[in-house]
């Protein structure tokens, strides 16, 4: 096969030879060349529309939400505490303006000291490993002692659980072990 052109460069003559190849004789008229891909064009205030509705959408969904029978929510405006809500549904200010914290005041909790509970039921298990750093006690006639116990409790004012002190659950575990 020899060169027809002086360019050297075999791919671009093939392509060259069966472009004429389908360019004649053969009765039928040239097809125009293939359209080229390009992305659709999406016009800029449909953007703009679809963006405001995923903001509505957003700020819907985060307006609402659901204190259970045995909870209540304590809502923060920018920090300051402005209620306490009750169980049910309630509105709140989306992005963050409002914020909620859920403390469950209707139900009994517990510390358990010495032991752990694994799984309750008919058949309560308690966990293999030992506490002993929070089950041994000194006596009064200077015995060491190992004594496990439960603390329960329920949460009256959830203000006052959630800020007269730092760490509530501590603070509780510490007042117990003394």
């Amino acid at each position: 096969m020899a060169q027809k052109s002086g360019s050297g460069n075999p791919v671009e003559e093939l392509l060259q030879q069966v472009q004429a190849m389908g360019s004649g004789n053969g009765g039928g008229r040239r097809r125009p060349p293939p359209p080229r891909n390009k992305p659709p064009q999406i016009p800029l205030p449909l953007i703009g529309i679809a963006v405001a509705l995923g903001f509505v959408v957003w700020a819907a969904f985060s307006s609402f939400y659901t204190v259970q029978p045995e909870e209540r929510a304590v809502v923060k405006r920018f920090g300051e505490v402005i209620k306490i809500a009750d169980p049910g549904l309630h509105f709140k200010l989306p992005f963050g303006v409002d914020q909620t914290q859920f403390v469950a005041t209707e139900r009994v909790l517990k510390q358990e000291f010495g032991f752990r509970t694994a799984s309750v039921g008919e058949r309560t298990q308690y966990a293999s490993e030992d506490f002993p750093d929070e089950s041994l006690m000194l006596s009064g006639d200077l015995n060491i002692i190992d004594v496990e116990w439960v603390v329960q409790y329920r949460i009256a004012d959830p203000m006052q659980f959630l800020y007269s002190m730092r760490d509530p659950n501590g603070t509780l575990r510490d007042i117990s072990e003394s």
